[in-house]
């Protein structure tokens, strides 16, 4: 029994304390504005507006550029990312732009690629931004063919749910109230200057802060080097009131069909409260707790204001539940699973040492690019934080082609993402899009690997083409065989 303990406990500790740190430090400012942004595409975008530029009818051409150049601007992680696809593909985006949209975004933002450029060298960024460029189209372009019958089915369906009455386009107050919600979101993620940076400081004298500190730092020890962050003060506030504003959302939300009651105005008072406490800088010190006001509060704070004005005086009541009814479908659609995922794999990175790095990964091979591709499922790390670690596997001796490949596929294929995109799209579909960018972040390693090593481009080129054709006869050989039409999604 006390060995069963001691090899149980340990997991057990790693995967409350991954929870902890990443309720307290990820789930406000980066997933809970993309659940409200979400549910404003669900809610008040017409359809007829998204499939304009994202549906499976429209010009390839113009859908995949724009799904790519939507996800450039959004330095968010997988998780926050995908509640975003869950709402483009509810609203009518075709299967291809929105796996495109899903895969670009945390892949290869702009901020991701000049960080990677900043820490690693500008020759990975740009492999980074080209082969995410160009498998991350191909990937959606190979699901949309994969799929194609599921795919009319699901237009079908998003005709049947919000008709084609959008013809007139989106609204100016609905536009301007689902930018405002984006601009919280990126002032509350970018790592900016102007948002990092603390204008105003005070102390507030509590001489047991640093004792409470001390205790969160036993309860959930932290390895910076591996990427973990452990629990602050702060981080604890923030778990209670998140707490608080589930309960008070499940009184105040989950009927909102039937109208709002005081419970909903409670649980939206305690969500913008949240998020402007989660804004701040707090700091336990020896003389207590060091208060900072940040850019990034003063950003959420305006952008808070903004919404106020816009939904008090601009928008309908009817559409303001409608919003609020389709973001708590997200929230109870995908947060149990982050939760789940988010423990499983702090459990997972107690077992997991990075000597073992080397060994794996050291060398541009087949398994070396499979193990990075490995080591981006299992050590996910919030969005930006896969940098420096990619710089510790670097330095631990991991081959920059493997490295790549870990880079391309930490941000894709966490163990949560991968259970949340099974409930949106189902398993058939979630496990092909999880096979083929771990192909094509193997393909990618590879090949950026091989040109580290010294071989040339024109090889390079040539045996990308002979995987291309061969892919692409495979593809051709599956497409005969999938039926015309299919029963459902």
């Amino acid at each position: 029994m006390d060995t069963l303990l001691s090899w149980t406990f340990p997991l057990l500790r790693g995967g409350l304390g991954n929870l902890a740190a990443y309720l307290a430090a990820h789930v406000l400012l980066c997933l809970l504005p993309a659940f409200f942004i979400a549910g404003a595409m669900a809610a008040l975008i017409p359809k007829e507006t998204v499939t304009r530029f994202l549906g499976r009818n429209s010009r390839k051409a113009v859908s995949y550029p724009a799904a790519a150049a939507a996800g450039s601007l959004l330095a968010v992680c997988s998780c926050t990312i995908v509640p975003l696809f869950a709402g483009i593909h509810k609203k009518g985006a075709g299967l291809g732009p929105a796996i495109t949209f899903l895969f670009f975004a945390p892949a290869a933002n702009i901020l991701a690629l000049v960080y990677t450029g900043g820490i690693i060298g500008a020759d990975l960024a740009l492999a980074r931004f080209v082969l995410s460029l160009v498998f991350g189209i191909g990937i959606g372009l190979i699901m949309a063919l994969l799929f194609r019958a599921d795919d009319a089915a699901h237009d079908q369906a998003t005709d049947s749910a919000f008709g084609v009455a959008g013809a007139e386009g989106m609204g100016r107050a609905a536009l301007a109230f689902l930018l405002v919600w984006i601009a919280l979101l990126l002032a509350g993620t970018l790592k900016l200057g102007i948002f990092t940076a603390t204008w105003l400081q005070f102390e507030l004298p509590l001489a047991a802060a640093p004792a409470w500190q001390a205790s969160l730092d036993q309860l959930v020890p932290f390895d910076a080097s591996r990427g973990e962050e452990g629990v602050s003060v702060q981080g604890v506030l923030l778990i209670g009131l998140l707490v608080a504003i589930g309960v008070s959302a499940w009184r105040g939300i989950e009927n909102i069909q039937n109208g709002a009651n005081r419970w909903t105005g409670v649980s939206l008072v305690l969500i913008a409260l949240t998020l402007l406490l989660a804004a701040l800088s707090i700091q336990a010190t020896p003389a207590g707790l060091r208060v900072g006001f940040t850019g990034k509060f003063v950003g959420v704070a305006l952008a808070l204001a903004a919404l106020w004005r816009i939904a008090r005086r601009h928008m309908s009541a009817d559409d303001l539940d409608a919003w609020l009814w389709e973001s708590w479908r997200f929230v109870k659609q995908i947060f149990p699973l982050l939760v789940m995922g988010v423990f499983v794999v702090g459990m997972i990175r107690v077992v997991l040492r990075p000597e073992w790095i080397e060994s794996l990964a050291g060398a541009n091979t087949v398994l070396g690019n499979l193990a990075g591709v490995a080591f981006g499922v299992f050590m996910y790390f919030p969005t930006l934080v896969e940098v420096p670690i990619a710089r510790m596997f670097l330095d631990l001796g991991m081959h920059r082609g493997p490295l790549l490949a870990y880079l391309m596929a930490d941000p894709e294929l966490s163990l949560q993402s991968i259970l949340i995109i099974s409930a949106i799209i189902g398993r058939r579909k979630a496990w092909t899009y999880v096979a083929l960018v771990a192909l094509f972040s193997t393909v990618a390693g590879l090949t950026y690997g091989a040109w580290m090593d010294g071989s040339s481009l024109l090889s390079l080129a040539l045996g990308l083409a002979g995987f291309i054709a061969v892919l692409a006869a495979l593809l051709s050989l599956a497409g005969r065989h999938r039926p015309v039409s299919s029963k459902g999604v």
